[in-house]
């Protein structure tokens, strides 16, 4: 039977101090949410290669980047501990925007059966907006948590909020998602 999972993406150190002081609440109230539910959690984090030997310099995000940011061994690479993985859950590592970029998630989703994809992280106009694009395109359903997705422009956030990712699924808060939940996924 088809089920749901939670994508919580880009939760990093470095990320966090480019919202609002008040969003990581939020995000922890997400994976609260789906793992009292029985929900898969998937972790996905931003992570390069050493050098940023696979970050091209034409790349407007990546290429211009500190070749020691977002590496294995930067600290601020690392997922908040309030957000981090809990026992067996997936951490997946992309190497661009979107969540599904130099991985295997779309084969981990296609094991487990997963067929509807919940999306929590930083920022909006970054990993969930081409994630949420992506996963709709490969025939995902999607929910966007608004208040379980947070980027530097507020006003950014509120327009693909009620403009742009609502055409591609279902935008709830982490609320209205946790009263569609039954029972275990």
């Amino acid at each position: 039977m088809p089920r749901t999972a939670l994508l919580s993406m880009d939760l990093q150190l470095s990320n966090l101090g480019h919202v609002p002081d008040d969003y990581l609440p939020a995000a922890v109230r997400a994976l609260e949410t789906a793992r009292a539910a029985g929900v898969p959690v998937i972790h996905v984090a931003l992570q390069l290669r050493p050098g940023h030997v696979d970050a091209h310099p034409r790349n407007k995000i990546f290429g211009g980047l500190p070749t020691h940011l977002f590496t294995a061994d930067d600290p601020g690479a690392a997922i908040h501990p309030d957000v981090a993985p809990r026992g067996d859950e997936i951490v997946v590592h992309k190497n661009r925007v979107s969540a599904f970029a130099g991985n295997n998630l779309q084969q981990i989703l296609a094991a487990q059966d997963i067929d509807h994809l919940v999306l929590a992280g930083i920022a909006t106009g970054g990993i969930v907006l081409s994630t949420a694009l992506q996963a709709a395109d490969l025939d995902h359903r999607v929910t966007v948590l608004s208040d379980a997705c947070a980027d530097p422009d507020p006003d950014l956030h509120h327009t693909l909020m009620t403009a742009v990712l609502n055409r591609r699924g279902e935008v709830a808060t982490t609320k209205e998602w946790a009263g569609t939940l039954t029972a275990v996924n």
